[in-house]
Formats: structure tokens, sequence, C-alpha cells
């Protein structure tokens, strides 16, 4: 039985000193040790499985750390990490207090930039080359990795465009498996299948238009023609351009074969690559399919409804109509700010356009949504998935800060749902003729109402806007919540003796607020508590905070949610503890103001 390398392998250093022959082994061994992991403790597999000759031919030529390698995104730098000194660590990977499923500065010098949100790889990249240049570093290798769906973006060609009139010592290599999270679309996926299939003249090569030394494209699998193909652009100075295919999911069957849903498959058998079945039966519907399917349903019967999602068609559900009314739903790829602006633009036309993006990918977008939707007051609606803490993805992709950074705006709507009935109802309402833009933002997960379709689905009630409601009566205390994270309110409250002290309020409009109800609950309690799955600096608490300022109240206002940091990742549950607003944290919060 032959050794097993990759358990001497601790850093790339290790690594260079094996023989070229030795590599294949180290790269079946590398599969092998993630497929392994990633079947039992979950996490991104196919985007991993698919780089494992890239990331090995990059650590065999290239003298990282002292070379840069800069990952897109980062779903594809597990390799990366084992080859890095984190193998006997990779088991935590995605866990509380463990490693990152991204690349992250702060955890290891081998990784150079810090990666979640995709398509900024080649202007790190490009900044680093040109501070080596004016720091007399000439001989440093600057190398970015990105994807064909991640090339596509925007910030990408600007990196690109720049890139082609500089000297810096740049080499962009660009994973090319037709596929992101979803396939990739438009105009420039058809160009590179082109290339691909040998279809596109070489004296058309838009990329050398910009001034690159264009190489490729080659077999990413290939491990032998990558390091002789790595070496001769080591030795080419300037913006260089090395275009690899590659197969997503390579070495395990069912990943290559349906690339989508082994992107992050959950747990499944390491040798067969069967995914552990869920039982999914009488539970809740995931608040993306209510969405994706309410949608549906208003867009049947409304022929001005259109929805738009940069990317994430899959993972927002807008699959559905997608499949149902091809000419009314629309994939514009990982282009966050021209999924905004072409939603505006269709706006103007009297489209009622629904624009779905992850709460975390819309701050890629924050100048559209107030110069090209909210100053224009265009009555674009926003429907922010995965608002609020949404576990193992961690720092990157948390959609805690939409509340603070929408609420600035003017002419801007914000509502949170109670539940899946709500965001039915909010979903209907914004297609009734809303003079305003609207952000209505949901959690990542399951919802509550297990019979939701047969109790609301097309019997829809139309919400007032800026109303609030009275969950529960009390006497002494007042909770107000935002959202969803009034279920644990809720629980908290059946969990004490005696709850007839404690009020509890549903405030799903965090704007406008309902100020009438709020000068009653003022007048009429000495404490006021305030809860949302949000950053808590200029959030909902904030706003009640304000309130009470300009109406010169004197009630204590007690503000829980997301404090003002970064928080890693973990479970939702246990970032709710970390954060203090889990169940029985605030069962505590509730009997330490009634004593």
């Amino acid at each position: 039985m032959p050794e097993n390398l990759l358990l001497n392998i601790n850093n790339p250093e290790d690594l260079r000193l094996l023989d070229e022959t030795q590599l294949p082994q180290v790269a079946q061994e590398l599969r092998n040790f993630i497929i392994d992991v990633v079947s039992v403790k979950e996490g991104h597999l196919g985007a991993s499985l698919g780089v494992i000759e890239l990331t090995i031919a990059l650590h065999y030529v290239f003298n990282t750390p002292e070379d840069l390698l800069v990952w897109d995104v980062g779903h594809q730098a597990y390799g990366h990490k084992i080859l890095t000194g984190r193998r006997e660590i990779f088991h935590t990977n995605r866990q509380l207090h463990g490693i990152s499923g991204f690349p992250k500065r702060s955890e290891s010098i081998y990784d150079a930039f810090g990666v979640g949100h995709s398509s900024t790889s080649i202007s790190a990249a490009l900044g680093m080359a040109i501070a080596s240049n004016l720091k007399g570093e000439h001989s440093k290798q600057h190398i970015a990795v990105i994807g064909d769906a991640s090339i596509a973006s925007g910030m990408a060609f600007e990196g690109l465009n720049h890139a082609g009139v500089t000297d810096a010592n740049l080499l962009v290599i660009l994973n090319d498996n037709a596929i992101g999270i979803d396939p990739s679309v438009g105009a420039l996926k058809k160009y590179l299948t082109a290339v691909k299939n040998g279809k596109n003249p070489r004296q058309n090569n838009m990329i050398k238009s910009l001034n690159f030394d264009y190489s490729g494209p080659i077999d990413g699998h290939d491990i032998f023609a990558l390091i002789k193909e790595l070496k001769r652009l080591q030795k080419i100075k300037g913006p260089k351009f090395l275009h690899v295919i590659t197969t997503k999911g390579k070495g395990l069957k069912q990943a290559e074969e349906d690339q989508v849903k082994y992107h992050a498959p959950g747990k499944f058998d390491a040798n067969t690559g069967e995914i552990h079945t869920k039982v999914e039966e009488n539970l809740p519907p995931k608040y993306q399919d209510v969405f994706g399917l309410t949608l549906l349903d208003l867009a049947r019967k409304n022929e001005k409804i259109i929805g738009i999602t940069p990317a994430m068609p899959s993972g927002s559900s807008l699959k559905f109509m997608m499949e149902a009314l091809p000419d009314r739903a629309f994939d514009v790829g990982i282009a966050e700010q021209h999924a905004v602006t072409l939603s505006a633009g269709m706006a103007t036309q009297g489209m009622i356009v629904y624009c779905n993006i992850y709460s975390t990918f819309l701050q890629r977008a924050y100048d559209q949504v107030i110069h090209d939707v909210a100053l224009q007051n265009l009555p674009v609606i926003f429907c922010l998935d995965r608002a609020g803490l949404v576990g193992e993805d961690g720092a990157t992709h948390h959609g805690v800060f939409d509340l603070a950074y929408l609420r600035c705006i003017p002419n801007m709507i914000i509502f949170s749902p109670l539940n899946e009935i709500d965001l039915q109802n909010i979903l209907y309402t914004a297609q009734l003729g809303l003079k305003n833009p609207i952000a209505i933002r949901y959690p990542r997960g399951r919802g509550m109402i297990t019979d939701w379709e047969s109790v609301n689905f097309g019997h829809y009630e139309k919400i007032a806007i800026g109303s609030s409601s009275c969950l529960k009566k009390g006497t002494e205390i007042a909770v107000l919540s935002n959202g969803p994270i009034a279920k644990n309110v809720t629980l908290a409250l059946t969990k004490i003796a005696n709850p007839d002290e404690i009020a509890h309020y549903n405030f799903a409009f965090v704007k406008p607020l309902d100020e009438k109800e709020l000068h009653a609950i003022f007048k009429k309690f000495k404490t006021i508590i305030t809860i949302e799955d949000g950053a808590i600096t200029g959030g909902f608490g904030t706003a009640i905070l304000e309130f009470s300022a300009l109406h010169h109240y004197t009630s204590e206002v007690k503000i829980l949610g997301i404090p003002d940091e970064f928080i890693e990742q973990g479970t939702v549950e246990e970032l709710q503890q970390c954060c203090n607003i889990n169940v029985n944290t605030l069962e505590l919060i509730f009997l330490n103001y009634l004593k």
C-alpha cells in the first residue's frame, strides 16, 4: 500500500519536496480527504473538488506565501486550506470557533485576501502587484483565481481594464467550469464556450485585446500540463491570463452529474456520494420557497410582474417562475448593481419588479439602491433573502446590516414579515400600486406554519403600510420585536411563570414606524425592550430610541440584537446565544426586568 503523502504535507514547502510524478497521488488523497470530511461535517463541496490539480500546481510552482495567491469567493479554497497548515483542524470548518469556510487573513499567512463575495480577486491582486512594484519587489508573483461566473461581474472587468494598462506582475487564472452556484449565464458564457470549442478565432480574443498575455484553454485536471504552463508564465512580466477548463465536482460522480445540488450538499455517503435524505414531511416551508411559489402565483394573475435575481435562482427559489414564465423571470448573473438598475429601468415603464437579492449581496449595489431607485422613488420591490444571522457561512454572509443601511434612505419602506403568511401578504400588497420602493427582509431557513398553503395560498390579505400588531397584552414591560425573531420572544415568555406583566408587539415595519402605537406604548410602559435579528447600531432599536428622544419620553429602552462586531460562523442557534437573542437568554433578561 503506497505511503499517504498528504499526511506529511503540513505546508507548501513540504509539497515542493515531492517529485512531480507523486502529485497525482496527492491530488487523489486530497480529494478523498475533502469528501470524507465534508460528507460528515457539511460545507461547499463541488467547487473545491474541481480545482484540486490547480491548487496543488499553484503551491508547487509558486513560492507561497511570499508569492500572493488570491481566491475569488473562496468556495474552491478547501484544498488550499488543507495544504497550508490546516489539515488537522479542517474538521472544524464552518463551525463555531473553528476555521472559516472562506479564506481569511487573520487565519493564515497563506490567505492573502479575505473573500466571501465574488469578483474581488483581480482588483485585490492587482493592488498587491502595484504595491510590490512601488516597493521594488519586482520578482514577486501575484495570482488571482476567478471562475467564469465571477469574471462576468462588473468589478472583475474593472480590474481587467485597469490591469491591462499597467506593468503589474499579475496572473489571472480563469477557472472555467461553466457554473457558479447555478449554471453561468450571459453572452460572456457563450463566448467562453466558443473559445473552449475552438470556434472563436484567436485574433478576436477579447482578453488579448485588453493587453493580457493570454494562454489556454488547457485541461485543469492535467497537473503536468498545469505545472509546465505555470512555470512558463512565471518568467513572463506584466499582466498574464491563463484559461483553465475544469469540471466542478471532479472525482465524485454524483457531484459531476448534479453540480447545483452538490455545490453544498449537506451530509452524504463518502463512498457512494448519496446525499442523506432529511425527513421533511410535516415541516414548515423554507422562506425562499414561500417567496418563489407566491411570486409565481401572483405573476400568473398579473402580467406586469417581473422577477430578477443576480445568480441565485435556486437559492432564492425564483427558479419556479423562471421555469413557468421564462420571459418574465431573469437570472442576470453575478451582477447586483446591474440587477438593481435593470429593475429600476423596468419600473419606469410600469412593470412590477421583484428584485430578489440575498441581504449580504445587496450591499454590493448600495449606490444603485439610493440613486437609481430611491432618489427617483421607483416602486422596486426588493426581496432580501438570508436576512439576519445565516449560520455556518459566517461573517461574509450574515444579512445583519440591511435594516441600518436601508433605514437612512428617503422613500424606502422596510418590512420584516412575522411568519410565512405575513410574507405572502406583503408580496401581495406590494403589487397593489405602491408608490415607493420597499425592502422585504426574511431569514434563511424554515418558517413556522406547516399548512401555510392551505391557510393562505391564493387568499392574501392587504397589509396597511406602517402598521404594527399586539401579539400579547401586558402591564409592566413592552417587548417590541421585528420579524421572525418574535418566535424567540414568544417561546421565552412561555417559560416565565407569570408573563402577564410583559406585553409583546410585532413591529414588522421599521420604516415607516407605527407612531400612533408607539405613543401609546411609551405612555403606558416604563420599560421597553426591542429585539431584532440585525445590527443594533442604526437598526430597529435605534429607530425606537430616536422616536423616544424626539418626543421626550423617559421610559427605559433596552436594545437587543447583533452587537457592533462581525459575527463568526456557527449554527444560527449558537450565534443567537452569542448575541443574547436566543430563547433562554431572553427569558433571563425578561425575568431580570421583572425583579
